[in-house]
């Protein structure tokens, strides 16, 4: 009985940190600890995750305070709101970016961006995004706070509302500082259909602007390399433009943002579900010298190298020059160029015509060329 008041006694008195406290047999085996040092106030712990008082202050201070607004401000299991006319865009994605930051954006706008460009991608006007967050116990609440506030910002240029969300923590070592789920619901107006089914042959095929800079932008950080010239990411929503595009009468037939996998990668998805084949242009397609040299420098193709805020489209070849002016008119999208043309259906799907005047496939990769990219 007197050893184990000892234990409790020596337990309450370690503040519930880590330690081994000896069993009766001289062994150090009970390692008693808690997921709330009390000399820890400036980091995620455990207990942020646990949904009891130091969740809900995590959530007032810095989720809610970051993303307030009129759907949010219940904090019910979910938000509503009335459907106007037209159809519902839903999507969903996660954000496993590393590092967090880096230059042009970090994971935070890169997580409310993405998500709204899955929706434009759609023909939809985004509206809602819902927010989950899988935090590293040991995280800095600075670094948190930095990137919920970056979050913030780019919702609200983007004219959306984070009006929902989830937080978890991890134990130490279990994640990777911050994981980013976002989930978004928009409304595509009445009569508009944009699908891969749509492609026809003829179509021109448009690139809304320069490729690769996001994906070396967050390499360069990574791997601490320093290129000629700034690169910087991408990373942008591109509602404004699609919906200018939808605004001025072009019959969009498809679009798709080009994330992993670049355009190579995209243009495979397209022609594969619509039974067609695709040629490309490969001096038409736009890539900054800087982000073009390091990639031959580290023997990247900028055709796969991940963007972030640049799409694909096509459009009937006799719009072809309205949508390129349109799509000019907007800085996201000012190097926007024609790039090729939509075939008859042919194996393989996707060919390029090279700068040395022959012809290679553009296939899908087996593998990553930049893991963990967005």
């Amino acid at each position: 009985m007197l050893h184990i008041l000892f234990v409790l006694y020596a337990i309450s008195h370690k503040h519930c940190s880590s330690g081994e406290i000896p069993t009766m047999n001289g062994n150090k085996s009970f390692e008693p600890s808690c997921p709330l040092p009390s000399s820890d106030k400036k980091t995620v712990q455990l207990a942020h995750g646990g949904g009891g008082r130091l969740m809900q202050e995590l959530i007032q201070d810095i989720f809610v305070r970051a993303f307030h607004n009129p759907l949010l401000a219940p904090m019910h299991d979910g938000a509503t709101w009335p459907v106007e006319k037209g159809t519902l865009a839903f999507t969903t994605d996660s954000y496993v970016v590393r590092p967090l930051f880096f230059p042009g954006g970090d994971i935070g706008s890169l997580a409310v961006h993405g998500t709204i460009n899955d929706l434009a991608m759609c023909g939809a006007k985004p509206l809602y995004l819902s927010a989950g967050f899988i935090l590293e116990e040991g995280l800095s609440l600075d670094v948190l706070q930095q990137v919920v506030n970056s979050m913030a910002k780019a919702a609200q240029a983007a004219g959306v509302s984070i009006v929902t969300g989830d937080t978890k923590v991890v134990d130490r070592g279990k994640g990777d500082g911050i994981f980013i789920n976002t989930a978004g619901v928009g409304l595509v107006p009445s009569g508009v259909r944009i699908a891969p089914t749509l492609i026809q042959p003829g179509d021109a095929i448009l690139v809304s602007g320069d490729l690769g800079s996001h994906g070396v932008a967050v390499l360069s950080v990574r791997e601490g390399l320093t290129f000629a010239g700034n690169v910087e990411s991408d990373s942008a929503p591109l509602h404004e433009v699609v919906g200018d595009l939808m605004g001025s009468g072009v019959d969009l037939h498809c679009m798709r943002d080009l994330t992993r996998g670049g355009l190579a990668s995209a243009l495979n998805e397209l022609a594969t579900a619509a039974k067609v084949g695709m040629s490309i242009d490969e001096s038409a397609v736009p890539v900054l010298e800087p982000v073009r040299g390091a990639c031959e420098l580290l023997g990247l193709d900028p055709l796969y190298v991940a963007n972030e805020g640049r799409f694909v489209a096509m459009v009937p070849e006799s719009q072809a020059e309205t949508a390129l002016a349109v799509m000019r008119r907007h800085a996201v999208s000012s190097k926007a160029a024609r790039i090729g043309v939509v075939t008859g259906r042919h194996a393989p799907p996707v060919i390029l015509q090279t700068v040395l005047g022959t012809h290679r496939i553009l296939d899908l990769l087996s593998g990553e060329q930049l893991p963990r990219i967005c």
